[in-house]
């Protein structure tokens, strides 16, 4: 998110508004949209993408030479497309506009124009990026400022981003644009930013074929907000910790250009600033584990004195020689002659600040403006049922109700929440299970085990009874102490509060 010193080369003359709409209406037209394109290459065709292989995708549209076809080849497998094939397509403009060339007969694709839809939340229409490296194990040199489309990070990032109507939204390091897309769905007003030119004008490209009203912006982190302040930010920065380059150039949209994790740390202590009162950032990040400090000790600092709650989720962790290798591969040096050099440099930086490990995962920080503010530290590598994004946006009133005195929290009335079932097991033929466990179907699927008398207490948790009315009947029926019992139950509750699987009525 800072600037690039590479000079940023642009595309072509911008497309106008009548030329978007003729693209938007031809593509509505030859039906190049999600469904139609996955029905035409097939479930085969779809997953040889995923591998960056064409021929599957190829194969099944061997013979067809409609516009459909003719527009999937061109941008989806990026093959020369006869002219007569896609003349229905604006090919001036889209020359002009520096998106396709064209060279005797032949189209082909300068940049990746392609359909996009979700089903989370409705979002759809076209995304605008730079075209696909590596397909059919072609090597290809990665611009510096290339722009990345559709990841696995993206979508990611909108399955955990908080979905509830918000007057103002912001979507930091834009990238293509398919954030500010689905922001645009639940955000009265969207800025998007990013340092790369070339990203902001397909970006622009991308929110306009997708009739999203969104406020496109040129600059670095907070800088081009300052005076303006939103209820959610989100972002997917490039939070790639890579040694500074050789040339002085860098892959900007995964490399911000900060020492180590110190653009991740930049974007979380600069929101709090820029957040209304009850606001959240969201942040897909890697950070750093620094020598034998615990990395939950160290990104505490980075919310530290600022009334903001902050919950970070580990995803995953890699050693260093794990990272190095991914991003390497990334770069598209995997068997090149600058392998080795490569590699020795990134050690030597992670040595140089002594880094022994790197997490990926979520981090989310609320403007609760709490005197005790709530910090959550936890690792959780296990399979979540995605989208998550409705239960991001119950953590802070969840905390809240976590943090309650036990005067209280006995005094209200809690319920079971309806995604959650409780599962007894047991050997055949015995009188009591031996386990008794809440589990949650959505979100990130917590379990918590219960005890016979903590699971009659929440078992009893319907919403009609207040919880000392609960917790003195079953104190009763089992003929436990009291207070005995209230050791045991509360500091469940508050887990189960915290976590979504308790509710208030």
């Amino acid at each position: 998110m800072e600037r690039p010193r590479a000079k940023i080369a642009t595309m072509g003359r911008h497309l106008t508004v009548d030329e978007i709409e003729q693209l938007r209406n031809t593509f509505t037209d030859i039906g190049y949209l999600t469904d139609p394109v996955m029905a035409a290459i097939g479930d085969s065709g779809q997953l040889g993408l995923t591998r960056n292989s064409t021929t599957p995708a190829l194969r099944a549209l061997a013979g067809r030479t409609d516009a459909l076809a003719g527009t999937i080849r061109l941008w989806l497998l990026q093959q020369p497309v006869p002219v007569e094939q896609l003349a229905s397509l604006p090919l001036q403009a889209l020359t002009e506009a520096g998106i396709v060339s064209i060279a005797g007969s032949a189209v082909r694709a300068l940049v990746d124009l392609r359909p996009y839809g979700s089903s989370d939340d409705g979002a759809s229409g076209w995304t605008v990026c730079d075209l696909t490296p590596g397909l059919d194990k072609t090597i290809t040199k990665i611009r510096p400022d290339y722009v990345l489309g559709v990841s696995p990070a993206s979508v990611s990032l909108t399955q955990i981003t908080i979905p509830t109507h918000v007057e103002r939204a912001l979507d930091m390091g834009c990238g293509c644009g398919v954030q500010s897309l689905h922001l645009s769905r639940h955000a009265d007003y969207v800025v998007a930013t990013d340092v790369n030119p070339r990203a902001l004008e397909m970006a622009r490209l991308t929110c306009r074929l997708c009739h999203a009203d969104v406020d496109i912006r040129d600059g670095s982190l907070y800088d081009p907000c300052r005076g303006d302040t939103f209820d959610l930010i989100v972002t997917n920065p490039p939070y790639v910790m890579a040694p500074p380059s050789r040339d002085g150039q860098r892959l900007v949209y995964r490399e911000g250009g900060f020492a180590g994790d110190g653009l991740v740390e930049a974007v979380v202590r600069g929101a709090p600033a820029r957040l209304n009162d009850g606001g959240v950032l969201q942040v897909l990040a890697n950070w750093a584990h620094i020598g034998d400090q615990p990395w939950s000790e160290r990104l505490a600092t980075w919310a530290e004195g600022t009334g903001c709650d902050l919950w970070v989720v580990q995803r995953e962790h890699l050693d260093v020689y794990e990272y190095i290798e991914t991003w390497l591969t990334d770069a598209g040096l995997d068997g090149s002659a600058q392998w080795r050099s490569r590699y020795n440099e990134w050690l030597s930086y992670f040595d140089s600040f002594d880094v022994t490990g790197v997490s990926l995962g979520w981090i989310t920080l609320t403007k609760a403006g709490r005197n005790d503010p709530d910090l959550c530290f936890e690792q959780w590598p296990w399979q979540v049922a995605q989208p998550i994004g409705e239960t991001m946006a119950r953590r802070s009133q969840a905390a809240t109700w976590a943090c309650l005195n036990d005067e209280d929290l006995l005094a209200r009335r809690w319920r079971i929440a309806p995604d959650v079932d409780n599962e007894t097991t047991g050997r055949p033929g015995a009188t009591d299970p031996e386990h008794i466990v809440l589990r949650q179907r959505r979100g990130l699927c917590r379990a918590v085990e219960m005890t016979t008398a903590s699971g009659g207490v929440l078992g009893a948790c319907d919403g009609e009874l207040a919880l000392a009315q609960i917790t003195g009947a079953v104190s009763a029926i089992l003929e436990v102490d009291h207070d005995s019992l209230l050791a045991e139950v509360l500091p469940l509750v508050r887990e189960c509060l915290r976590h979504g699987i308790l509710e208030a009525t």
